[in-house]
């Protein structure tokens, strides 16, 4: 990019001896600029709001600098790396070590580090869909083994049973009917003795299939329910960052939606698959040991079924793998409308809402539409296959039984099995669509399961003091969020008790400090210390109990005014509620609400002000008793009245609290032992009030600015209400 920030084209090069630049001027003529290797020479790399920056500098001043989109910073840090290397042999003679390739070898893009996965092409491939992620479920249902091994007995026993009656109608043919048309008596005991068989046979396959339904269905309700709960818990792992690129419909949809699919898969239609193999294995094998001839027969089609399902499972995965992400979009509309149907109605946007889920739906039909075609085709074939073998039968049958080789028994009880055996082998065909559609839900679940967080546990976790001091050390601290630098070379001590104000420009670091503190995210690079432990080596939960967080907009959940209260401490007693909501002066107005503090608060906290809402989540941080309280932008949004009831509560919390507080209001930093200003990511100023005021500096430069715009500022304690502008 040129001065003016316009896109220009140029180019920079490092050699052995010098940096070259190149760059097209308002002539359109290249300009050239050459700067010999020194000693002493420096690149320093700078990224804010889009906009990256390489400044080439000497211990006296900036020589020149260039600036670029953050598309090409990769390459930007990857050149000040080569840059670095240069200098280093001039000024110390060190022979330069051999660049290994940093490019990715697909898409060519240079990367940070060799070896890096490239941020494009990771994003861009998928894990081709296979029917053999569905095995990955052997990890669930493995606790119960020995429960679908007693399933699978039953299913083979009650499989074998429903085969006996047309085994059973080759003797009632040819015993008793047939010698009956001959002129024969009946003989009723040899009748009974066949009904009887018949009954019995149907009699135990229904007691053998209900006692395997309901246990195979009892398994694969637990291992449907263990996969949520899994799915759930490794979710609640995962760092901010996963949940910043995932929307809050898919992910609901994988949990709910997925989960309950392969739940059905297992209980339903896994079940009835497996008896549809044992029932053509065991047919087959019946139809062989009777006639090999009529068995080869009746076993025609099954080459070209087999052939027709192979043709068709890959379309239908595909297809199947788009419904659901389509599906997702109808999801995350309902998802981002309903919890939003406020601002959907503040600003009239109902139709545009409606419309929108009208085209995810429109969208869905199409997809629907697509593989309902496939699949319209492929069932009926099969039926049409299976058809055509059964008149293969027939005519070959009533050959063999012309030319006196079969009785009309063998030829009855051939037509009974090939029934069956016709009617699971089309059943076992249509069973594809409900075994890749479980394979997909599989798939998206695993993706889930499959990421790791990047804000990991510790192995060995080490315990902090008892009791805890609360002094914070950070410690060069950087911070990238992808290719963007957020936080560069940061240093500063909290020490245990004082209160920090952090102030700055919006996109100036602030919150992303705080969020590195919280440890919601890991740093790049450097240390975050609390009283003197890495916090990367305390356990999550451990180091959390310590902090106390308000933010600017308090989120409620669905319960009571006592749940949300102690929802960091689900055991405190009735009375250390009270003391917190005392405290957090939330007492008096809870008492007004129709049943105290058994009211119900409505979904995100509908109902109460935005007032009242900041004073249920100060009197949530104060019954955990935090050692090291978070702030961020606590009274932004709320009118003055309202503001200095918090501020009453806030002066209770912060109280023998480490503090560390994003405020542009005296209301909030008034107090403040200390200002921290910070700019692109860097802490450029600290100090009181007064002293940074003096140095006319950045905070002198925000708070003019602030002033002009008539807001209120931080200011000491000792300046009146009508001098705070910041």
């Amino acid at each position: 990019m040129n001065a003016q920030l316009q896109f220009a084209q140029g180019l920079l090069i490092v050699t052995d001896q010098r940096l070259l630049s190149a760059q097209r001027g308002v002539s359109s003529q290249v300009e050239w600029s050459s700067f010999p290797l020194t000693a002493g020479l420096s690149m320093q790399h700078t990224d804010y709001a889009g906009v990256g920056t390489l400044s080439l500098v000497n211990s006296q001043a900036r020589l020149a600098s260039w600036r670029f989109t953050l598309t090409h910073n990769v390459t930007a840090m990857r050149l000040q790396e080569i840059f670095a290397a240069r200098i280093e042999v001039l000024t110390h003679g060190k022979p330069l070590k051999a660049q290994a390739d940093a490019r990715c070898p697909q898409c060519k893009l240079t990367l940070e580090h060799p070896g890096d996965p490239c941020p494009v092409c990771s994003r861009e491939q998928h894990a081709p869909l296979s029917t053999w992620g569905l095995f990955r479920l052997w990890r669930f249902a493995k606790p119960y083994r020995w429960r679908l091994l007693a399933g699978f007995l039953l299913t083979l026993a009650s499989t074998a049973a429903t085969l006996v009656p047309p085994y059973m109608t080759m003797p009632l043919m040819d015993e008793v009917l047939i010698p009956f048309q001959n002129g024969q008596e009946i003989d009723r005991d040899l009748v009974m003795l066949y009904l009887g068989g018949l009954l019995g046979a149907a009699a135990l396959a229904w007691s053998l299939g209900w006692a395997k339904t309901y246990i195979l269905a009892l398994v694969s309700e637990r291992i449907g329910a263990d996969l949520r709960t899994t799915a759930y818990e490794h979710l609640m792992r995962l760092s901010l960052e996963y949940f910043g690129g995932r929307r809050t419909g898919d992910l609901m949809n994988r949990i709910g939606a997925e989960t309950d699919r392969i739940c059905v898969f297992l209980s339903l239609h896994l079940l009835d698959f497996a008896t549809d193999v044992l029932m053509i294995l065991m047919t087959a094998t019946i139809l062989i040991s009777i006639d090999p001839r009529l068995a080869a027969a009746t076993l025609l089609p099954l080459p070209f079924i087999v052939w027709l399902i192979h043709t068709v499972r890959d379309k239908l995965r595909t297809g199947f793998e788009k419904i659901d992400r389509v599906w997702s979009e109808l999801t995350n509309v309902l998802a981002d409308t309903i919890p939003g149907i406020r601002v959907v109605k503040a600003f009239a946007q109902e139709r545009r809402e409606a419309n929108r889920f009208r085209d995810a739906n429109k969208h869905n039909l199409a997809v629907n539409d697509r593989i309902n075609f496939v699949w319209s085709l492929f069932s009926p074939t099969v039926t049409l296959m299976t058809e055509v073998g059964l008149l293969v039968v027939w005519g070959f049958g009533i050959w063999l039984v012309s030319h006196h080789q079969i009785t009309v028994g063998v030829l009855t009880a051939f037509l009974a099995y090939i029934g069956r055996f016709y009617t699971r082998l089309d059943s076992m065909s249509r069973i594809v669509s409900h075994t890749q559609k479980a394979a997909a839900g599989a798939k998206r679940i695993f993706e889930i399961l499959d990421h790791v967080s990047s804000v990991p546990e510790t192995h060995n976790p080490q315990k902090l003091p008892v009791p805890l001091q609360g002094r914070i050390d950070i410690q060069d601290a950087g911070f990238r969020y992808g290719n963007r630098a957020v936080i560069r070379g940061l240093n500063l001590t909290i020490r245990p008790g004082e209160m920090i104000g952090l102030v700055g420009q919006s996109g100036s670091g602030k919150s992303t400090l705080v969020n590195l503190i919280c440890r919601f995210y890991d740093l790049s690079e450097g240390a975050i210390k609390v009283d003197g432990i890495d916090i990367r080596n305390i356990a999550l939960s451990d180091y959390r109990s310590h902090i106390g967080l308000v933010l600017q907009e308090p989120f409620l959940f669905f319960g009571t005014i006592a749940d949300n209260i102690a929802y960091g401490k689900p055991d405190a007693t009735r009375e250390e509620i009270v003391a917190a909501a005392r405290a957090a002066h939330a007492h008096e107005f809870i008492l007004r609400l129709p049943q105290g503090y058994d009211s119900l608060v409505g979904e995100r906290g509908q109902g109460l002000s935005g007032g009242e809402r900041q004073r249920i989540s100060i009197a949530r941080a104060l019954l955990i008793n935090p050692r090291i309280l978070i702030l961020d932008e606590a009274t932004a949004s709320v009118d003055t009245e309202t503001e200095q009831e918090i501020q009453k509560a806030l002066d209770n919390l912060v109280q023998g609290r480490t503090t560390i507080a994003i405020a542009h209001r005296l209301s909030t930093l008034n107090k403040a032992d200390r200002l921290v200003v910070m700019e692109q990511g860097v802490m450029v100023e600290e100090g009181d009030h007064d002293t940074l005021m003096a140095q006319q500096g950045a905070y002198w430069r925000l708070y003019e600015a602030q002033a002009k715009g008539g807001e209120a500022a931080p200011a000491s304690p000792s300046r009146s209400r009508d001098e705070e502008v910041l």
